[in-house]
């Protein structure tokens, strides 16, 4: 690549449970020194989950908004995990609907100029009716929305979370 650049030292300032920050001693192409600011977060996997025309969200509480927030079943990837298991294991938790198998729409890099974190979308259908296991902390509640009710949320800007956006208007794309 042309315009690649070179890690020089990778310097840690914070290292949590979900997400790492670090403040990069680099070099641009040219080999002229900078400065990179990186979060590394370890990905999460989420589901478009459609059912007899309607479309599966969840709403809960995001903390760093102050708000609550309809999206898709999302959660992090256990460190190793295949994307795919975190999906589906995310949707039976969140949800109660458990599927045997999703299919990878595509993955999305959420926020490219500062975080390496990678957001696998997933589709899924024709699921069963489980109980539904919260973490321990999670609370959340469970909105079915016929397919032409989330096009409107979409139009009017009810939704913001980008991966449900994204995921939303692949499906409606085709």
């Amino acid at each position: 690549m042309a315009y690649e650049e070179k890690t020089v030292r990778k310097n840690y300032i914070y290292q949590g449970k979900i997400l790492s920050l670090r403040c990069d001693d680099a070099l641009t192409h040219d080999g002229k020194a900078c400065k990179r600011e990186i979060v590394e977060h370890g990905g999460g996997a989420c589901v478009l989950y459609i059912e007899s025309g309607r479309v599966l969200f969840v709403r809960q509480y995001r903390y760093a908004y102050g708000e609550e927030v309809l999206e898709i079943p999302a959660g992090k990837l256990e460190k190793g995990e295949d994307p795919k298991v975190t999906a589906i294991r995310e949707l039976e938790e969140e949800t109660g609907i458990r599927v045997k198998d999703a299919e990878l729409l595509f993955v999305l890099y959420p926020t490219p100029g500062y975080t390496n974190e990678k957001i696998y979308i997933y589709g899924a259908s024709a699921g069963e009716k489980v109980s539904a296991h919260l973490d321990e902390g999670e609370y959340l509640d469970v909105v079915w929305l016929s397919i032409e009710e989330a096009k409107k949320a979409l139009q009017t800007g009810e939704l913001h979370d980008a991966k449900t956006i994204v995921a939303l208007q692949r499906y409606l794309l085709g």
